[in-house]
């Protein structure tokens, strides 16, 4: 396996090498808030998904099995360990691609709804991934964002400058809200939290392309 520092640079490094320890890394962090988000969501049957980043596959048991849900990622290690899952449970309504999530090989408006969960910050390219995502995502389509925005408490955001340099060398970095929607015709409906001491921040969008 490729060390951290021979990982692609559109990879966040952390996971990169610790594939193998994701879920039981993450399971109890992230699981919960994505599961509570999509059933939120209320996916309805026919709709077409597509998860970006999809790593182990973390969130895969939680979309409804009337939907078709396509999980790309560009980590071989992590979507052989989602692949399992899988085959495991026989989800025939989920399939997996390797694919850089910035140079996408899907026709514009392919899917009515996208989600990034947690890899906004690991991309060395934001505004070009939510650009992706608009791109594949259908006009009036739902584009759903969870990762953390650096903070507009003055405390907490200078907190943030800190810690960046050690962040940045583990594979992510702090964003402003602005710097991923500031540029784009996704326009959150909804930016929230599910509890007032969480790091993430959930975004639900609508496509205005």
């Amino acid at each position: 396996m490729p060390t951290i520092e021979q990982s692609q640079p559109h990879e966040s490094k952390l996971y990169y090498e610790f594939a193998h320890l994701y879920d039981k890394l993450f399971s109890r962090v992230f699981y919960p808030r994505i599961a509570k988000v999509v059933q939120e969501l209320r996916i309805p049957p026919g709709a077409k998904v597509l998860e970006v980043g999809v790593g182990t596959g973390l969130s895969l048991d939680v979309y409804p099995h009337h939907c078709s849900v396509t999980g790309v990622d560009l980590a071989p290690d992590m979507l052989e360990i989602a692949q399992e899952k899988v085959d495991q449970h026989g989800w025939r309504h989920i399939k997996l691609q390797e694919m850089d999530a910035l140079n996408m090989t899907f026709a514009d408006d392919t899917f009515d709804y996208v989600m990034a969960f947690h890899v906004v910050s690991v991309v060395p390219d934001a505004r070009r991934l939510m650009s992706e995502l608009s791109r594949v995502c259908r006009r009036g389509g739902t584009v759903v964002v969870i990762n953390h925005f650096r903070s507009r408490n003055p405390i907490a955001s200078t907190v943030d400058s800190m810690i960046a340099p050690i962040t940045r060398r583990l594979g992510w970095k702090t964003l402003d809200v602005e710097d991923v929607f500031g540029h784009q015709p996704i326009e959150p409906r909804s930016l929230y939290k599910t509890s007032r001491l969480s790091l993430f921040s959930i975004a639900v969008a609508e496509n205005r392309k």
